[in-house]
């Protein structure tokens, strides 16, 4: 993963809302991460843009009714590890399954 950048909030929202700037991400990333993030009970916003396809980052705000935004990213992030973690273990075990019983 590229470097990540905060933008800084309001003075309304405080912490729990903030857009962060992923360099060297896209569309893979910040769907997978929507997906994960929107489905937190705490979060009212979720959502992510690219803004120019000749640019190379992703913007992903979180906006959330208590606690930080930041903590809730972080979270996520986690998840989404854990997901990608349990689909290649699955993908492994399948593979080496089936080259058992297809090759000789």
């Amino acid at each position: 993963m590229g470097r990540l950048a905060e933008l800084a909030g309001d003075e309304d929202t405080g912490d729990r809302c903030r857009t962060f700037v992923f360099q060297d991400e896209g569309h893979t990333l910040g769907n997978a991460l929507r997906s994960i993030v929107s489905r937190y009970p705490e979060v009212l916003f979720c959502g992510y843009t690219v803004p120019h396809p000749a640019e190379t980052k992703m913007h992903f705000r979180i906006q959330v009714s208590n606690g930080r935004a930041i903590d809730v990213l972080r979270k996520g992030l986690e998840d989404l590890e854990k997901v990608c973690d349990h689909t290649s273990k699955t993908f492994e075990a399948a593979w080496e399954s089936y080259k058992s019983e297809h090759v000789a």
